[in-house]
């Protein structure tokens, strides 16, 4: 959408400082801004059905509500809106704000220290139209369904896996895929995890989804390899399963019905999964080692006992939670952390994934940092099998 098309509100106590914004929005080629003085007038601004609004920019310190309780109030409104922060605070404690942002379920398109200039804002103003892809990802995540409706999907076999390529930064050949659960549902269309999987794990049905997950992800991973694809294919295992001692078994035999080698699939596992149950935990996570499946620790860096499980579990992969790639190339404190998670997989011997690779500038920064391996919508988005072998035959690379 082009930026004279979007509708904005600048939330600035200091006038002068305002009416820069103003002049630099202007000169940007936006035709509909709104100017608000603190909190309170920017909250009324949003609310107002009249007023419809795209965009907010948003100082931090401001009388009466200040910038951090008008961003708790934008994101308890569910306002459809996406904020960029400009602000002269110290660069730790705007990046601290930033998280809480994220936290209360807002688009940030990023900060700006001020003095603004047309060129920071514009490069912030640019990720509007790319925040939109979340948005649509994740808008069949809110449909409701009954246990019964999706046991019945199950019956049917509607549920099926959509595959995200993970691709060698250095060569930014093909390394693999992982494998998401989708259902295709006769009337909703394409349907995300987010809809399913928490009322399976809940009535501890979710074996049943993995199976299907496993069987199809397989079959694929055997297929791509009998026709020249050297590649694995990761499935995600649900804490609910790896307390029971007979998975190891089971998973084991799915695989090799598949003609599939264990050797080429990876199971992914949280962080978390450690904590609960822990001997079976571990002795089923021992067990699918010693038959050959690679291990996943997935969303590293977002639990609370991180190293310990390394040291607990042989993984033979470390997956850097995306909120620590996004945030990389802003934050300081994220860049030392992805940095030093990547520096620890290398002396652990083990392969480094980072995922939600989004923007040219993760990708530039992984490559800096020497990852070994990228996932995210900047390489492609999750596809079903069809559109997956036609992207692998097309991929050429990021150029």
């Amino acid at each position: 959408m082009a930026i004279s098309e979007l509708r904005f509100l600048v939330a600035e106590d200091h006038e002068f400082q305002r009416r820069i914004v103003v002049a630099l929005l202007a000169q940007l080629g936006a035709q509909t801004i709104h100017e608000a003085s603190d909190g309170r007038v920017a909250l009324a601004i949003v609310q107002d059905p009249a007023r419809p609004i795209d965009i907010v920019i948003s100082d931090l310190e401001m009388p009466g509500m200040d910038g951090m309780e008008f961003i708790r109030h934008l994101g308890e409104s569910g306002a459809k809106v996406s904020l960029v922060i400009a602000s002269a605070l110290e660069r730790k404690l705007i990046a601290s704000i930033a998280t809480m942002t994220e936290a209360y379920g807002i688009k940030l398109l990023g900060i700006v220290e001020k003095p603004l200039t047309a060129d920071k804002l514009l490069a912030l103003l640019q990720r509007h139209d790319a925040s939109a892809a979340p948005a649509a990802r994740s808008a069949k995540a809110s449909l409701a369904f009954t246990l019964d409706e999706i046991v019945e999907g199950l019956r049917n076999d509607e549920f099926e896996p959509f595959f995200q390529p993970k691709v060698d930064v250095a060569t930014q050949k093909v390394k693999g895929a992982e494998a998401l659960a989708r259902w295709r549902h006769p009337q909703h269309g394409i349907v995300a995890p987010f809809a399913f999987i928490p009322l399976l794990e809940q009535h501890r049905l979710i074996d049943d989804l993995t199976a299907v997950m496993l069987r199809r992800s397989a079959a694929m991973c055997s297929s791509w390899r009998a026709g020249g694809m050297d590649v694995t294919v990761s499935v995600n295992l649900s804490l609910v399963s790896l307390s029971d001692v007979r998975l190891a078994d089971r998973i084991t035999k799915i695989v090799r019905e598949q003609d599939l080698d264990p050797h080429h699939m990876v199971l992914e596992v949280t962080e978390s999964a450690a904590t609960t149950d822990l001997a079976k935990v571990l002795e089923n996570l021992a067990r699918l080692r010693v038959k050959g499946f690679g291990l996943s620790i997935d969303d590293y860096g977002t639990g609370y006992s991180s190293m310990q499980q390394l040291s607990r579990i042989a993984f033979t992969e470390l997956k850097i939670d995306q909120a620590f790639v996004a945030n990389a190339t802003r934050e300081e404190s994220a860049r030392v952390i992805l940095g030093s998670s990547l520096d620890m997989a290398r002396k652990l011997n083990i392969s480094a994934v980072a995922e939600g690779v989004e923007t040219r500038a993760d990708w530039d920064l992984l490559v800096q940092l020497g990852c070994e391996q990228a996932q995210g919508y900047l390489i492609a988005k999750p596809m079903d099998v069809i559109a997956f072998q036609d992207w692998a035959r097309s991929w050429t690379g990021l150029h």
